[in-house]
């Protein structure tokens, strides 16, 4: 099978025929971009001056050479890995391909259209938004987008986004910029083959245990004639099943049951090695191979757990017949230009995860299926995926069409993504159930209001069709051993008032707690709404100052100026940062100052919610933040910037998601110490319970043996606020848990806010020793920050320092999950900090 790639791509806007070189994948922005034909759109506000692109139709063309030998070929077909969006594919100027869906992929046999010698396609695109313009005032209402930033966009109060089958967050969201984009965004090529050809490969896994894998080759076979053949299904260590087939013209599955004993186990990450397996499948016809195929996965089993309990219905995964509580974050696209993404942005993502003792990504519903990179580095890593269906914050159609599309979609994206192992489970959607409320009338978030009950029950009629019909169809005859959830949150499929989730819920379901942010509630809040599983719930901050410069001027440095507005799509953003800083700290300096204090703030908060959640295991079991990432340089949720530059939350969440943690909660009059462990087995240990003036004298110590539960959160030590210190609250509070010379962790906790200590210069000192970096101060340092004038990780940040005590702290230029001692060096510029420099 010959493989022919398309060449000399070129693109125009259709009305002026002024071609100029184009990259393919790609899209036009960054085309027009690279052709300084538009500012850079990230820039201040030029944001809005390219929204003009949006509204013109693009054509792109290439060509490609076919021989003589490729004509010969029993079939010559054309793959779009992706078309954004509606897009009228012509080769030698016969039309032979109308696309209409960003997610899917596209292909026909184009032998009738094609000649011997160079071929031209061009692809016309039609604007989005001229394509969708009149569909409201056919629909004969709006449908609800709240995050859809018509206005940015010119269109009024049409919402167009929920008509196209594109990326949502290309309108706009609350977090980031409106760039409808269209373009060629995956690969094209052609394969020109004969004879037999291996479509498609499912390895489905019946049943996997750790004496036995009972496994499923199902092999989707096109064949242009009738014939005897060999299925032979391998592996890496030697294992070879050959079956015998007699196979029809044309289209058919064929399925081959296969064993191995003994499997290797693929375990996420911190509960063993993400083992896996690589498969061949072969056709061949007398021991010659016709077609061939590879599959990498790992074996395992998983399910979501919903069964009662104590605490009302479980909300939990099993892997491999473990329970497993899940640390990890939301994932948005890596750039609002998606085709700027290559392996290396991915990689630093994954790493991050892995070194941040991650176990869990949830690939949110407003973005794309990821590109396969983001899956096989998630199986490698042991990063286990919650996969939303791209649906978002909206009510969509429900005409046949749309439907139509939205299950080959699903169908193309499932068949795509069902081999990895990381794959946890499929959702439908992100908080359409829960703001909808179709059960609860005074509930959601006030969207049915908006209509009468005749569009009420039609808007209604096409989610029930999406989301209760035609994704869980889908999914039970393509990936039916993996688990499907509708909406997150919500509590249970049960077409009953039961079935919306709440901010309150907590007895079943899982939740997206949003009254800390939106609902302006204080931090300690998070210790009071502890759910099933926590699959949303955020914070904000700015990037840092780097990031910042990269689209203001000094000029900018105000809260309130329009550039800094501009780059805070949450509209009452800025406001809030402010407000919640002055509750729990300082004022800070500067504006600078300011940047780095709401990180500081956003990692108290984070960390304050995740803590909540770990020590409340089993009740219990994941916490996954808003969010991992960002797609472009703002102000937003993430815990790592666009330029994945970390920021504090991302150091203190690698604490707090260790295997093993020491958790100091302070009640209104008491101090509970938590031992919150994912390891299985338990682990017998020492609590050293130190209390240390600002000067670093110790003024008390306790030290007891503690049992360390596997798998579960255990109390360890418990003491009124009021004996500590006979009262004092100018102390620092130290747990350390130990397993002889080992410590499992350690944790600082003052008995009063941030804002209410007085701080002192510390008078830190930095020496380098060998290849690490060794601090130590003279009186008590908070927040103690490193940065460099080159991009680098440190292996710990935003830590405290106690006189008398040295900190040892490795830096390396990029993200790694286990320390590779030949890439640590000794950073340029380092400039230490702490909470005394910012206020």
């Amino acid at each position: 099978m010959a493989k022919i790639v398309l060449q000399n791509w070129q693109f125009s806007q259709a009305d002026e025929e002024n071609w100029r070189q184009a990259t393919v994948p790609g899209c036009v922005h960054t085309d027009l971009l690279a052709h300084n034909l538009i500012p850079d759109p990230f820039y201040a506000k030029n944001e809005l001056d390219v929204q003009w692109v949006d509204k013109k139709d693009w054509e792109y063309t290439a060509t490609f050479q076919l021989s003589k030998q490729d004509m010969e070929e029993d079939v010559l077909e054309i793959v779009f890995e992706g078309l954004d969006t509606y897009a009228d594919v012509y080769i030698n100027n016969e039309k032979v391909l109308t696309a209409d869906n960003m997610f899917r992929r596209w292909n026909l046999d184009i032998q009738p259209y094609v000649h011997e010698g160079e071929n031209a396609l061009l692809i016309y695109f039609h604007s989005p938004i001229l394509h969708d313009i009149d569909k409201p005032d056919q629909l004969g209402y709006n449908l609800p987008a709240d995050n859809d930033h018509s206005e940015d966009g010119g269109t009024g109060e049409k919402k167009l986004s929920v008509f196209a089958r594109k990326a949502p967050y290309h309108y706009g969201w609350d977090w980031g910029p409106r760039f409808v984009t269209s373009g060629v965004w995956k690969e094209v090529y052609i394969e020109a083959w004969s004879d037999v050809k291996i479509k498609d490969v499912y390895i489905k896994q019946n049943k996997v245990a750790a004496d036995l894998a009972e496994l499923q080759a199902i092999v989707e076979v096109e064949s242009q004639a009738e014939k005897d053949i060999d299925l032979v299904v391998s592996d890496q260590h030697g294992f070879r099943r050959v079956e015998q087939f007699s196979i029809a013209k044309g289209i058919q599955t064929l399925e081959v049951p296969f064993s191995i004993a003994e499997p290797n186990l693929w375990w996420s990450n911190g509960l063993g090695d993400p083992y896996l397996y690589q498969f061949s499948i072969d056709i061949a016809e007398q021991d010659t191979v016709l077609s061939s195929k590879k599959v990498k996965t790992g074996l395992r089993s998983i399910r979501l757990v919903q069964e009662d309990d104590q605490y009302g219905k479980s909300f939990y995964f099993e892997l491999n017949g473990v329970p497993v509580f899940m640390k990890g974050a939301n994932h948005i696209p890596n750039d609002s230009f998606l085709t700027r993404l290559d392996k290396k942005n991915y990689q630093h993502e994954i790493a991050t995860a892995a070194a941040s003792n991650m176990n869990m990504l949830r690939v949110w519903g407003g973005g794309i299926y990821e590109y396969d990179e983001f899956y096989q580095l998630c199986d490698e890593h042991g990063i286990l995926v919650w996969q939303d269906f791209m649906f978002a914050c909206s009510m969509y159609p429900g005409d046949e069409p749309f439907l139509h599309s939205v299950r080959q979609e699903a169908i193309d994206n499932v068949k795509r993504l069902r081999n990895y192992a990381s794959i946890a489970l499929w959702c439908g959607n992100n908080e359409m159930d829960a703001a909808w409320s179709q059960y609860q009338e005074e509930a959601g978030w006030g969207w049915k209001q908006r209509y009468n009950m005749t569009q009420r029950e039609e808007i209604w009629q096409a989610y029930d069709k999406i989301f209760h019909q035609i994704l869980p169809d889908v999914l039970k005859e393509y990936d039916p051993l993996k688990d499907y959830w509708p909406s997150s949150p919500m509590q249970a499929l049960s077409s009953d008032e039961e079935q919306h989730a709440g901010s309150n819920t907590v007895k079943k379901g899982d939740i997206h707690y949003w009254d800390v942010w939106h609902g302006q509630k204080p931090l300690e809040a998070y210790k009071e709404h502890v759910g099933r599983f926590m699959s949303e719930y955020g914070f904000q901050s700015f990037p840092e100052e780097k990031t910042v410069r990269t689209y203001a001027e000094e000029k900018d440095f105000e809260l309130e100026s329009p550039v800094m507005l501009h780059h805070q799509k949450n509209g009452a953003g800025n406001r809030l940062i402010k407000t919640y800083m002055d509750l729990y700290y300082k004022e800070p300096k500067d504006f600078a100052a300011f940047l780095h204090l709401s990180h500081i703030l956003q990692a108290n908060a984070i960390r304050m919610a995740v803590e909540a959640h770990r020590m409340n295991m089993p009740q219990c079991m994941g916490t996954l933040y808003w969010q991992m990432n960002d797609c472009w340089p703002v102000a937003s949720w993430s815990s790592m910037d666009y330029y994945g530059r970390w920021k504090a939350v991302q150091y203190d969440m690698k604490d707090r998601f260790k295997q093993t943690v020491v958790i100091a909660d302070q009640g209104n009059d008491q101090l509970t110490l938590y031992a919150v462990s994912d390891q299985l087995e338990n682990q017998a240990a020492e609590l050293i319970f130190q209390v240390f003036d600002f000067e670093g004298n110790l003024l008390d110590e306790t030290r007891q043996n503690v049992e360390v539960q596997g798998n579960s959160s255990v109390v360890i030590y418990q003491e009124d606020v009021s004996a500590i210190a006979e009262g004092r609250s100018d102390v620092v509070l130290l747990a350390s848990l130990k397993t002889g010379d080992r410590v499992l962790d350690r944790v600082e906790h003052l008995l009063v806010k941030p804002k209410d200590v007085e701080l002192e210069n510390p008078r830190i000192s930095v020496e380098y020793v060998e290849d690490a970096i060794e601090l130590t101060c003279q009186h008590f340092a908070m927040n103690v920050w490193l940065e460099t004038e080159e991009d680098g990780y440190f292996d710990q940040n935003n830590f405290s320092l106690l006189p008398g005590q040295k900190k040892r702290v490795l830096f390396t230029e990029s993200v790694i999950d286990n320390v590779d001692f030949s890439q640590i060096k000794l950073p340029e510029g380092l400039v230490v900090k702490s909470m005394y420099d910012f206020v």
